[in-house]
C-alpha cells in the first residue's frame, strides 16, 4: 500500500464475491484505495478486474462481501455518491445522436463546480468535433470525450476503465497529463489499463487481478523488486569460469553463460556490482563487450504472476 497516504480509504472492498450463473468472476477479493492516490488495476480478461470496478461504480451488486466507496455503499447511497464520483466507462455511457460538445455541456451542468467546458475541450482536442454526434465520432474521439465527462464535474474519486485504449500517442500523453493533474490536485483516481508503461509512469499503487482475486499489490517499484532481480549482461570470450565470477560476487548474486560468450549476472543491481564485474573481467584479461543492465519490469512481473501475455 501506499504509506506516505493517510486517512480512510476512498475505496474498501473486503471478501467481495460476484457470480454469474455457475461462474464465479470475482471470488472473495479485498482491495484498498487509499485516498488522494491513483491505483492501476491489471488483469488478464477474464480476470475479474471489470467486474470488481463495475460493482465499486454501483452497477452490480455484489453476491457476497462488503464495498465501500467514499464511506459508502455505492448502491444504496448511489444519490449521495453521484456528485462525488466520476466514472469512464470503456463504451457506452453517451446517447449515440448528441452532439459532443452538447453533451460535455450538459454533464456540466448537472454540478455546482464544474471545470472549464471550452478550455477542456481544447485541452482533450475536441474542439473540431464539438458538433459531431457521438455516434460519428472515432474511436479516439469517443474515448475523449468519455474522459472530458467523467472530470468535468470534478469529482473526489474518479474510475477510468481503458482511458487511453485506441488513443494514438499525442492524445495518450495528453490524457497522461490531465490524469496526473486530477491527481495532484488530490482526487483519488482508479483506473484499469493494459499498458504497463501507463500504469509505472502514473500509478502510486498497483493491483493485480487474476483468477476473482487480487494476487499482488504495491508500489511499481515494490512490485518490480519483490519479482525477479534485475540483471547486468555482458559478452566476453567463450568459456569463462563462472564459478569463479560468482566467488568474487555478493553472496546473493549469480552468474551464468547463457549462449557461448554471453554472460548474465543477476542480482541487486547497482554501481558496486558492475564495479565488481569489471574489476574480475580485467584481473583475468577479459575486455567485456555491451554492458547492459535490464531492469526487472511491471510487465515481466505481470507475465510471471498470470502466466499470460497482454491482451486487449
Amino acid at each position: 500500500m501506499c504509506s506516505a497516504f493517510s486517512g480512510a480509504p476512498a475505496v474498501e472492498v473486503h471478501g467481495l464475491v460476484k457470480r454469474y450463473g455457475n461462474k464465479t468472476a470475482v471470488d472473495g477479493l479485498d482491495l484498498s484505495v487509499a485516498t488522494g492516490t491513483l491505483t492501476a488495476v491489471l488483469g488478464p480478461n477474464g480476470a475479474g478486474k471489470t467486474t470488481t470496478i463495475e460493482t465499486c461504480e454501483g452497477y452490480r451488486r455484489p453476491d457476497a462481501g462488503t464495498v465501500r466507496v467514499l464511506g459508502l455503499d455505492p448502491v444504496a447511497d448511489a444519490m449521495a455518491l453521484r456528485p462525488r464520483v466520476g466514472v469512464m466507462l470503456q463504451s457506452g455511457g453517451v446517447y449515440p445522436g448528441a452532439r459532443a460538445e452538447e453533451m460535455l455541456r450538459h454533464m456540466a451542468a448537472l454540478h455546482a463546480h464544474p471545470l472549464d467546458v471550452d478550455q477542456l475541450i481544447e485541452r482533450l482536442g475536441l474542439g473540431g468535433c464539438g458538433r459531431t454526434a457521438y455516434r460519428r465520432l472515432s474511436g479516439g474521439q469517443q474515448q475523449r470525450l468519455s474522459l472530458a465527462m467523467a472530470v468535468v464535474g470534478r469529482p473526489e474519486l474518479v474510475f477510468l476503465d481503458e482511458p487511453t485504449a485506441g488513443l494514438d500517442p499525442q492524445a495518450r500523453r495528453a490524457t497522461w497529463e490531465l490524469v496526473g493533474e486530477l491527481r495532484a490536485d488530490g482526487v483519488t483516481v482508479v483506473l484499469t489499463t493494459h499498458h504497463m508503461e501507463e500504469a509505472e509512469q502514473l500509478a502510486d499503487d498497483v493491483a493485480i487481478v487474476d483468477g476473482g482475486k487480487v494476487i499482488a499489490q504495491g508500489s511499481p517499484e515494490e512490485l518490480c523488486r519483490g519479482g525477479a532481480e534485475n540483471s547486468l549482461r555482458f559478452s566476453g570470450r567463450p568459456g569463462l569460469d563462472v564459478s569463479a565470477l560468482v566467488k568474487a560476487l555478493p553472496a546473493d548474486c549469480a552468474a551464468i553463460e547463457l549462449t557461448p560468450g554471453s554472460y548474465r549476472v543477476s542480482g541487486a543491481v547497482g554501481p558496486q556490482l558492475l564495479a565488481t564485474v569489471t574489476t574480475w573481467c580485467a584481473q583475468h584479461g577479459v575486455m567485456p563487450d555491451r554492458i547492459v543492465v535490464e531492469r526487472h519490469t511491471l510487465e515481466d512481473v505481470f507475465l510471471e504472476l498470470t502466466g499470460r501475455e497482454l491482451r486487449s
